[in-house]
């Protein structure tokens, strides 16, 4: 299923190709879309299939624990992936499944041997292990990634907590492989690859449960990991496996610094985050010419009015459907008026972007030249991708912790009914408020109301 094609003597870094039965094979290193409720956010499925190179997503159990789970209640007529038939992902795009968002919403409350906290649509809720176990097997994706007690947003912590988590994530994941065999024997069924969590801490913090790892290395087929920290001193037996990177980078830099200690395949939730900001990225992997005085930026920044009047495309020679159909000023406006296609545009963008880079990544790794390109690429970049100066889309619940009560809206709805909320509008002089009847060139001659905040 993984073979690497490059691998370099004096450093971790790698090339390879993840190839999975009627899915497109992936060539490493790589990244993953990460799906929100089971679609890219901002693109339809196909929009997906037609403007981009998207190969696979990423998914999480808890965007399908609702009430009810409706998603159990959907039977794909030919028999199918209930998971890729729910969401309509393409065919030949592989789907990996694990228990917590990318990123994750905090969640209240410990793990316990059995169960752990999670954020659904609906509030926080209990996940048993064996629920989890069930769901993956129900929905059926092309890899899952086991259940681990992740430490999300803390990395250190005290030697009795790394033993319980350590105890604890060994105790599911002996139990998720015992119950696959079962169904193997039982069934005969080909089953979903099954990627180990480990955790964010050292190898030899973890020492417990890399052993067991160890003695289940026939029944894993590939590592998730959270921190490259735990690459050192992995042995030998588990360093084939492809390792899928949920360590959540915030910009290329760190993308490259995953990229240099391992990472196969990675998860970039920052790469939807900054299409929300209204920017679209212009970097290159590796870059050409001469290192500037002053660094340039990753992106730009939309919302700015400057662009309301350049018919430019958002990166010169870019080859995505947005470059080559529309330009900045166009973009510009579909901000300003809050248009969801905006957004579309780029968001396709953005990935057309992230394909390149990879693509760079690779072929520096094959040329041997990496260590010196991420050098260059430093240089001559800012660090930091750009902030936004606009307001991005609407903001849904359960993609952020909530606060309590009185809480303020985050992106509140930009227009309002004028009946629900007459008192803020003030009329200027004695110009009554216009009535559906009302001609253009009249309310021009008497002026209009001014904006309350």
């Amino acid at each position: 299923m993984f073979k690497i094609t490059t691998a370099s003597t004096s450093s971790a870094v790698r090339t390879g190709m993840l190839s999975l039965p009627n899915r497109q094979a992936i060539k490493t290193p790589h990244y993953l879309a990460v799906a929100s409720r089971g679609a890219v956010p901002h693109l339809t499925q196909d929009n997906v299939t037609k403007h981009t190179s998207i190969c696979g997503a990423y998914m999480a159990v808890e965007d399908f624990v609702e009430k009810g789970t409706p998603i159990l209640k959907y039977n794909p007529p030919d028999g199918s992936s209930r998971l890729r038939a729910y969401t309509a992902t393409p065919d030949d795009h592989v789907l990996v499944l694990g228990a917590r968002r990318s990123p994750p919403v905090p969640s209240p409350g410990a793990s316990t041997d059995s169960q752990m906290s999670i954020m659904t649509a609906f509030g926080f809720t209990k996940l048993q292990d064996s629920t989890f176990r069930s769901l993956t097997t129900s929905l059926n994706p092309d890899i899952i990634v086991g259940l681990g007690d992740i430490p999300y947003g803390y990395y250190k912590v005290s030697y009795k907590k790394i033993d319980k988590i350590t105890n604890r994530t060994a105790k599911w994941m002996q139990a998720h492989v015992d119950e696959r065999t079962k169904t193997k024997k039982e069934q005969g069924a080909v089953l979903p690859l099954l990627y180990a969590p480990l955790l964010p801490i050292s190898a030899d913090s973890q020492r417990y449960y890399i052993d067991h790892l160890e003695d289940m290395a026939q029944d894993i087929q590939g590592l998730a990991l959270y921190n490259t920290i735990t690459l050192e001193d992995l042995p030998e037996q588990l360093m084939a496996l492809p390792r899928l990177g949920l360590t959540e980078p915030n910009n290329p830099r760190a993308v490259l610094q995953d990229v240099s200690q391992g990472i196969d395949v990675l998860t970039l939730p920052f790469l939807s985050a900054i299409t929300d900001a209204g920017v679209a990225l212009d970097f290159r992997f590796p870059v050409s010419g001469p290192i500037p005085e002053k660094p340039s930026p990753l992106g730009v920044d939309m919302w700015d009015t400057k662009h309301a009047t350049d018919v430019s495309p958002l990166r010169k020679d870019c080859p995505c459907y947005a470059c080559t159909n529309h330009h900045r000023a166009f973009l510009q406006h579909l901000l300003s008026a809050k248009e969801m296609l905006a957004w579309v545009l780029l968001q396709i963008h953005n990935h057309q972007i992230m394909d390149e880079f990879f693509a760079g990544i690779r072929e520096s790794i094959g040329r041997g030249t990496l260590d010196q390109d991420i050098a260059d690429f430093e240089r001559f970049y800012e660090p930091e991708l750009p902030e936004s100066n606009g307001r991005g889309p609407r903001l849904r619940g359960y993609q952020f912790k909530s606060e309590g009560p009185n809480e303020r809206k985050r992106n509140s709805a930009p227009f309002t009914v004028y009946k629900a909320n007459p008192d803020k509008v003030a009329q200027k002089g004695s110009v009554p408020v216009p009535g559906p009847d009302a001609v253009a060139e009249d309310l021009e001659k008497v002026g209009f109301a001014e904006k309350v905040d």
